[in-house]
């Protein structure tokens, strides 16, 4: 059987989350030890807690929601690449030699994947205009990072963002990918489908090519 990594960022009330928004919060409804049928739980957190895709939305009144986002994105051949820049900006010259041409799918790991899941550094490094560019040349349909945010912590206007959407460039934030060589796999992402909202968390993994 093809080996599965779990890239998915375990959700917990202490799972770090942007400044500003609410940690996740759990209350029981109802309980068996109460008498009822069923334990059910009521969970309140961001739609960006944790491993999350950004519906464009998020970033632009004429975006769409993730019910929207096109699904094909998220599934299929996608490469790992490990970056040792630790912080700044990130371009094309910071990928590892031996990518392939054609990068459909690109997740890049870098130091933040080391860090504890209750931990946030806002001194992240961050991917630039200039490889979102060079990506789009790639045939790149989805980038993934294991960073907070596609953009650098204190960005207001988004440029990373923004260009993803105008080259129809999906994104994934806050991956795991510490223990997962690089290379290429399958991968599968789905989002929820939530609708009227501007992301949501996925159960992010990578299956190895056979």
């Amino acid at each position: 059987m093809p080996k599965i990594y779990d890239i998915t960022r375990t959700v917990t009330p202490t799972t770090a989350v942007w400044p500003g928004d609410g940690p996740m919060a759990y209350s029981w409804t109802a309980k068996k030890v109460d008498g009822s049928s069923v334990n059910l739980a009521r969970v309140e957190m961001s739609c960006h807690t944790g491993t999350h895709m950004d519906a464009t939305y998020h970033y632009d009144d004429a975006g769409v929601h993730p019910a929207a986002m096109p699904l094909e994105s998220y599934i299929g051949r996608a490469y790992v690449a490990t970056i040792s820049r630790e912080t700044g900006g990130i371009t094309p010259d910071d990928l590892p030699d031996g990518l392939p041409h054609t990068l459909q799918r690109i997740l890049i790991h870098s130091r933040y994947s080391d860090l504890p899941d209750d931990v946030f550094d806002e001194n992240f490094p961050y991917p630039t205009v200039e490889l979102i560019d060079w990506l789009a040349t790639r045939g790149c349909r989805l980038f993934g990072v294991d960073m907070p945010s596609v953009d650098a912590f204190d960005s207001t206007d988004l440029p990373v963002h923004h260009r993803l959407k105008h080259h129809d460039i999906a994104n994934l934030e806050i991956l795991t990918l510490k223990d997962v060589p690089d290379g290429e796999y399958e991968l599968i992402a789905l989002p929820l489908k939530l609708d009227y909202v501007c992301g949501g968390p996925v159960r992010a993994i990578l299956r190895e090519l056979t």
